[in-house]
Order: structure tokens, then sequence, then C-alpha cells
């Protein structure tokens, strides 16, 4: 069976030209999924991982949608293999069923790890310099009036995390912040 994993960051980008660079390989099922590859715990991944049987192959359209870290990607590589299923990259042109597929996959995962760190020590740079600067101030302090009245209701069950982050304008992650921080 044909699989096709096509992943966004956020649901405000398209998947459209993923989707169209995928489709001349005849997928049988697709699993399309809008949220960031920071870590493997994405429901649809799971999903398809666990629906995937031997002999099955999956096509992605770059190996940045199914993980961002070289140990993520490797990980996953491993749990196919594991399984019989290979997997295929339409924009490296690589695949797994193949000793050099496989040699390229090592390399072009440790590639794109190492840009990445590049990428995160410039920033902590940058904001280094801009600190001492008196440019960068960081994150200003979160406040509203509606906070506690919003915990409430969610410890009360009725609201959702999803639902208390909205109401106060802020993301998910701030709210995990906010939530920790009042139970210290």
């Amino acid at each position: 069976m044909n699989i096709a994993y096509v992943r966004v960051s956020t649901v405000e980008q398209n998947e459209a030209r993923q989707v169209e660079a995928l489709e001349k390989y005849k997928i049988d099922k697709w699993y399309i999924e809008k949220i960031s590859a920071k870590d493997v715990n994405r429901p649809k991944l799971q999903q398809m991982l666990d629906f995937a049987r031997e002999g099955d192959t999956i096509f992605v359209h770059d190996f940045t949608r199914l993980a961002r870290s070289t140990k993520d990607l490797l990980d996953i590589v491993e749990q196919l293999k594991v399984k019989g299923i290979h997997l295929v990259s339409n924009k490296e042109s690589i695949d797994t069923s193949t000793p050099t597929g496989k040699l390229m996959l090592t390399f072009l995962a440790g590639i794109a790890e190492f840009e990445r760190e590049n990428l995160l020590e410039r920033q902590r740079e940058g904001i280094a310099i801009a600190k001492r600067n008196g440019v960068y101030k960081g994150r200003k302090p979160f406040s509203s009036d509606k906070f506690e009245e919003l915990y409430q209701e969610y410890l009360l069950r009725k609201i959702c995390k999803t639902e208390f982050a909205r109401l106060l304008g802020v993301s998910r992650p701030t709210l995990n912040r906010l939530i920790r921080d009042k139970g210290r």
C-alpha cells in the first residue's frame, strides 16, 4: 500500500503543494497534519505509524515534513525498518529500501540538524548583542484580569485548554507556562 504523510506547521499554511507533488505515487491512504514537528508526538503521524504494515511504502514530500531532528528522523526510519516499511522522499529522491538511500538519508538528516543548530546559535548570539545594547528587553510580562476566572472554569472542566488560551489571547505554550507558574 502507498501511504502519504503530509505536514504543515500551522493551520494557516496550505498543504496543497505537498499533496500535488505526491499524487504521482498513486497514494492509497493520506495522513495530513497541521502541527509543528518539534517532536514525534503528533496524532496523524502516530496513526500512520500504527496503520502501516510490512511491504507498505510511506511517501513524504521531504524529510523535514517527517521530523526536524536527526535523532527523531532516524528513530522513525528505524521503526519503519523493523516493520518492513519503506520510506520515499520526493524532494530528496531518496528511497530507504536501497543501501544508497539509507546512506543519503543519514547524511541529509545530519546536515539538516547542523543547519538548525547553526540557526539557533546565531539567534542566541543576536539576542545577546541586542540585550547588551539595551534593544532586547525579553518577553513582556503577561497580564490579564480574566486569568483567574478562566483558570477556575478550566479546573472545573467548563472550558478546555484550547478555549482557555483563545479567550486569553495567548498560545498554548504560553498558557502552559502560565499554569505551571501558578502552581509554584
